[in-house]
């Protein structure tokens, strides 16, 4: 998650879609009193910075099953964290800075996203993880409590696409003038898919089905299809 002071943007961090890659080439070109968190496990040569203090925690109290996790971050003094949710950063910072500045996050194909947590998974399981398995477990890598409030308001000023990230960030990063040749220069957390194969001639008809059920809010949203 990085808030820019001096570029004046919000970015919230979505899951499997290059946030990592893109906080650590942002990193090298925001201020030293914008707001980095960190990376887990780190990747150079970014650096986090200014994402711990205090705050009213009172606001976040909504849903019962979030007590412990705002409390213990409270207690800790961690303000803003990594896939922090937009609401909660909304909370936690002045109402003219999120008002005023640009917010945005990116979004995947689900179909394709799922792979991609399905190859992270079934590597920390050492390969012991087979698709239908992680399937039926049902943990999926939902991003919409990201970039959504709890009644469905859109929290960002723009949801890109990583199927565009190149062309997405390129326009967004000419606009702010941060020089951008289209590569963020690092492909973090990207080892774990040997798989290349497009995602249509992986999924039976069965697996297609669930990833689709699982995910009929995304693809509701943002069209996408199989």
């Amino acid at each position: 998650m990085i808030i820019s002071h001096k570029y004046k943007f919000i970015f919230i961090k979505t899951k499997k879609t290059a946030g990592t890659s893109l906080e650590v080439f942002l990193s090298q070109h925001c201020g030293e009193n914008d707001i980095l968190t960190p990376i887990y496990p780190h990747v150079e040569p970014h650096r986090a910075r200014n994402y711990e203090g205090r705050w009213n925690p009172l606001p976040e109290l909504v849903k019962f099953q979030e007590v412990g996790r705002l409390l213990k971050d409270w207690l800790r003094g961690r303000k803003f964290y990594n896939h922090i949710p937009g609401r909660n950063v909304k909370r936690r910072i002045p109402r003219e800075i999120w008002e005023n500045y640009f917010k945005f996050c990116f979004e995947r194909n689900p179909w394709d996203k799922t792979l991609s947590h399905y190859h992270m998974l079934r590597d920390l399981a050492k390969g012991e993880l087979t698709l239908d398995q992680y399937l039926a477990q049902g943990k999926f890598c939902w991003n919409t409590e990201k970039y959504i409030d709890y009644d469905g308001t859109l929290l960002v000023d723009k949801v890109m696409r990583y199927e565009k990230l190149k062309e997405e960030l390129g326009e967004f990063f000419q606009r702010i003038g941060i020089p951008f040749n289209g590569d963020l220069g690092v492909r973090a957390k990207s080892e774990h898919r040997k798989d290349r194969r497009p995602y249509t001639e992986i999924y039976t008809e069965a697996q297609r089905k669930i990833v689709e059920q699982a995910f009929a809010e995304e693809i509701r949203m943002h069209g996408y299809r199989f």
